[in-house]
């Protein structure tokens, strides 16, 4: 005799309008339920005519849900979810664990769906930023003059949290519609501007930002070469026009790890991840001074997921996941910092090299003759003073070395 396979698990999206607003297929999958998961404050929106059992979140619910799943694997199960449960919701926690044939989804109009509608925007033209859970942080690469946004925060405190980082990037003149409730009876919109704001909104809201600069404000863009202004650094600092010329060799691909060894102030790996959200980078540091700096830049920058890793290469490298690209900005003469970084990567990575001094120029050339790829040299000048004229100052020229991994 076979065991019984799991039952199906059926994800029923609900709005502030609770059961009154249910279509009739979701209303009757939660007839059908013989248990009822989700927050308390959603079970309450279910009739009371409803038999199933109600079994409210534990906390923290990551850890229990697994458990709480298998627990009840023999009955039918109905979870409860707030609209869209397949936008930043249960729902897609739980076809990440159970795999999208065990999950159904029944999802009601998500609160994007409905302020766009009460914005008057157009969903295929407003980026969501989603907060939670996760730091405000995350909002700076989205934040550029003219923009409009829509911020997905976790509790009332967003709000004046996103007013704030707004304010402090030079962004204070920026509006703010804080919508909260939507699709239910008690729907309110509170407006204002981030440099005026002051107070918690609503427990379910959706903040709406039109991104307007301050004058005198210079926005920081999602390319590679951020003014090296733009970083607290000692020195140690891939400057800006050879850091965008290194970023394009390295080939940022979305969703794609990087390893930036001998990170100094954090700037290639930082902008590495600023190309795209699912980017990921780690940032490997001898110095912990200088791994402290790293994350600090990281925040301000707008990728606190940053990795930073304080350890000198290559022991530091041991046990880290497997980089689709490198860049060794620092610890080219170290013996098997190149060896370790070259053995990680798989057949199409991309390694990246900048050397300043002979020795280190002398350590490119022999691996360029061993494995091939390209050397550039490149020098950088910049306009300065010389008395009541103008004339240029060379920066010490970088060589770079670019290579793809066979």
């Amino acid at each position: 005799m076979h065991p019984a396979s799991p039952s199906q698990v059926v994800v029923v999206g609900i709005g502030a309008d609770g059961w009154d607003g249910l279509p009739t297929s979701s209303r009757a999958a939660i007839e059908r339920a013989e248990v009822l998961l989700g927050s308390a404050r959603q079970l309450a929106l279910v009739a009371d005519s409803v038999r199933a059992e109600r079994v409210p979140w534990p906390s923290p619910l990551s850890e229990a849900l697994p458990g709480l799943v298998d627990r009840h694997s023999d009955r039918a199960i109905v979870v409860l979810a707030s609209g869209d449960p397949m936008l930043s919701g249960i729902g897609t926690t739980l076809t990440r664990l159970l795999g999208h044939d065990r999950v159904r989804v029944l999802p009601a109009p998500s609160s994007v769906s409905l302020a766009c509608a009460r914005m008057g925007w157009p969903v295929e033209e407003t980026p969501v930023v989603t907060l939670v859970g996760r730091p405000v942080e995350l909002l700076h690469p989205h934040v550029q003059p003219g923009r409009r946004l829509l911020v997905l925060g976790s509790d009332s405190a967003a709000p004046a949290a996103i007013a704030a980082l707004l304010t402090e990037r030079g962004f204070g003149d920026s509006t703010l519609a804080v919508l909260g409730d939507l699709g239910g009876p008690d729907e309110t919109v509170r407006s204002g501007t981030a440099a005026g704001w002051s107070g918690p909104g609503p427990a379910l809201a959706v903040t709406a930002v039109e991104c307007r600069a301050d004058q005198g404000t210079v926005p920081l863009p999602t390319t590679p070469g951020l003014p090296d202004g733009a970083y607290e650094s000692d020195g140690q600092l891939t400057k800006a026009d050879v850091r965008a010329v290194t970023l394009a060799r390295l080939v940022p691909v979305p969703g794609q790890l990087l390893w930036d060894v001998g990170a100094g102030a954090g700037s290639v790996g930082i902008e590495w991840m600023r190309v795209d959200p699912a980017s990921r980078a780690v940032a490997v540091e001898s110095s912990p001074e200088r791994a402290a700096r790293i994350s600090r830049n990281a925040a301000r920058l707008g990728v606190p997921a940053l990795r930073v890793v304080t350890g000198r290469a290559p022991e530091a490298l041991a046990g880290l996941p497997r980089p689709d690209a490198v860049f060794i900005g620092g610890g080219l003469t170290v013996p098997g910092v190149p060896e370790a970084c070259w053995e990680a990567l798989p057949s199409g990575g991309r390694l990246v090299a900048n050397a300043v001094t002979v020795q280190s120029e002398t350590v490119l050339a022999a691996w360029s003759a061993g494995v091939g790829g390209d050397l550039v040299r490149i020098g950088v000048q910049h306009a300065e003073p010389v008395g009541r004229f103008t004339g240029w100052r060379p920066a010490m020229p970088v060589t770079i070395w670019s290579v793809v991994k066979p």
